[in-house]
């Protein structure tokens, strides 16, 4: 018993929020969870592995973090470090922008949480700007917890309570990703401010929030109105064999024993699973897009009828699993591709090495500028950001205008802040 609490002492003594564990553990523990498939892999005839891609991935990551930590270096300033003063003044603009935005979406009578067709169809330039209220509120409030000369329990809590209020208003909107970037920049915040998150309470933690948004999508399906066409979820009409259909029906017996609540706990897992062996399978026979599902995230503003990279995704793998009686996703619905699918599916395992290994350098920038400059800085509200943003892009691709303008955001203004004193007014 003594050796096992000095086992989960030495874990505790981890820093789970550092370059070298945080984004790599959530990586890997989320393909490691699709493993548990409960016949999903039979059922749309999966049998390309993931693990070359995945693998390839986590090793071009720590490359990437190991070469920036010992040379050292940070994000430079670029000469534009005159510009910092006014950072949290454009923090502010941005916050008054997105409250605004967002009041008109909501008088509009549009909430995304009473239904997927809702979702689907809410104004868009309103949902992209109100966007900027959650992120707004989200910077001001971390920055504000950081400059705080002494934190106490009374103000962890107001503090966490004005979170949870903001984290309600888009729960309205029926979207998961902001409440989990707002939630685990939040708990990174409070890590390094207030209280030191064990390892052990943050496992314990991840598995209560990991299985509430898996059950939140679960409801989400559960109140669809199916008389509505959107919500139709018919699958495809093709011709099998004899053969062929009696291993689609065999292996949906197998899927439809195993009780519902139970596939819906790791279900985005799985499904992820299946959308990156999809993706390979499909770049096998198809030749990968080459930089089609990138040059998707700009083109969706550009006038007219655009496709979204996340339809295409839908696009690439139901055009394989249709074939033998499944769809993926319903039609006129988006995918998420994973971060490795993303780049997988427009140039293989080159820009999947590339890619994790500028998500490694940039991350490790930012860490450098947090450990030169100390904790209480604006680089630890960014580096929390921009690691929580890269470590949620490991499910959902990072193909969002939105979120790649708030990265490139805090970025900048990290090179640029040069003083841990600023008080926001």
């Amino acid at each position: 018993m003594s050796k096992l609490k000095q086992s989960f002492g030495k874990l505790n003594k981890i820093d789970m929020f550092s370059p070298y564990f945080f984004l790599p553990f959530i990586l890997l523990l989320y393909f490691f969870i699709s493993l548990f498939d409960w016949h999903k892999f039979e059922q749309f005839g999966i049998h390309v592995s993931i693990w070359p891609a995945v693998f390839l991935a986590v090793v071009c990551y720590y490359i990437g973090v190991l070469i920036i930590d010992k040379l050292d270096w940070t994000i430079p300033s670029f000469g534009l470090s005159f510009l910092g003063k006014y950072v949290v003044h454009f923090i502010v603009v941005l916050t008054v922008l997105g409250l605004g935005s967002y009041l008109m979406m909501i008088f509009s009578g549009n909430l995304g949480i009473t239904d997927e067709a809702n979702r689907r169809n809410l104004d868009p330039k309103l949902n992209f700007f109100s966007q900027l209220l959650w992120f707004g509120v989200l910077l001001l409030l971390s920055y504000k917890m950081i400059l705080e000369k002494t934190m106490t329990w009374k103000k962890a809590i107001v503090y966490v309570s004005i979170f949870a209020v903001v984290m309600f208003l888009f729960l309205l909107m029926g979207y998961r990703t902001p409440l989990i970037i707002m939630l685990f920049t939040g708990i990174i915040i409070f890590h390094y401010v207030v209280k030191r998150v064990k390892l052990t309470w943050f496992l314990t933690a991840l598995v209560v929030i990991g299985v509430a948004f898996s059950l939140f999508g679960f409801i989400r399906v559960l109140t669809e109105d199916t008389s509505i066409e959107f919500n139709k979820r018919e699958q495809p009409n093709v011709e099998l064999t004899a053969e062929e259909r009696d291993k689609l029906l065999t292996a949906e017996q197998k899927v439809n024993l195993v009780p519902k609540w139970v596939r819906a706990l790791n279900a985005e897992a799985v499904t992820s699973h299946i959308v990156l062996s999809t993706i390979i399978e499909y770049t096998k026979e198809e030749d990968y897009l080459k930089g089609e599902i990138h040059k998707g995230i700009f083109s969706t503003i550009l006038p007219g009828e655009q496709i979204s990279p996340r339809m295409k995704v839908t696009e690439v793998v139901n055009s394989i699993t249709s074939e033998r009686g499944v769809n993926v996703t319903r039609e006129q619905r988006t995918t998420t591709p994973t971060f490795i699918g993303q780049l997988f599916l427009d140039g293989g395992y080159l820009l999947v090495a590339i890619g994790f290994l500028l998500y490694g350098v940039l991350i490790s920038l930012v860490y450098n500028k947090v450990k030169q400059n100390g904790i209480r800085s604006f680089h630890t509200v960014a580096y929390a950001f921009i690691i929580t943003v890269f470590t949620v892009s490991m499910h959902t691709g990072l193909l969002d205008l939105i979120f790649v303008l708030m990265l490139g955001f805090v970025i900048i203004a990290s090179s640029i802040m040069t003083t841990d004193k600023r008080r926001l007014s």
